[in-house]
């Protein structure tokens, strides 16, 4: 049985578990109307199922879509937001196959570029497929 992420919410009673975060943990916000036009990526229908995978087999990438999902404070967020502790042209390289390959969304900020999750193209086309990365845990290190 697959494991899944536990939400990181205040200690639950003795004996109790705490729930799995699941899609219904996901709150979509809507696109500001002062947000510039996306980046270049490829449309809904033109998704293919093996391209998206190869990008999420990566687990910085897989862990940047669930937070994205899960942990979102705006509709977008830059890539500082995240706090990895990497260069920033190796995040520029994941961020840059993310959006490829078609999970985010991307747009430019002045000089910073901020992301979201395509949740409705990702749900129509692969539906289950953001459910398995929401309940995604993480290996331990």
């Amino acid at each position: 049985m697959p494991k899944t992420r536990e939400r990181a919410t205040a200690n639950p009673p003795a004996g109790h578990r705490r729930r799995a975060a699941t899609l219904a943990d996901v709150r979509e916000l809507p696109v500001p109307p002062d947000a510039p036009e996306p980046l270049p990526e490829p449309d809904a229908a033109d998704l293919r199922l093996e391209t998206v995978l190869g990008a999420l087999s990566d687990p910085l990438r897989l862990e940047i879509v669930q937070r994205l999902l899960l942990e979102r404070e705006d509709f977008d967020h830059t890539c500082g937001w995240f706090g990895f502790d990497r260069p920033k042209s190796s995040l520029t390289h994941h961020f840059r196959a993310l959006r490829e390959a078609g999970l985010i969304r991307q747009r430019q900020y002045g000089l910073e570029r901020r992301s979201h999750v395509r949740t409705e193209d990702l749900e129509d086309r692969f539906p289950g497929l953001l459910a398995l990365v929401v309940a995604w845990t993480p290996p331990d290190d």
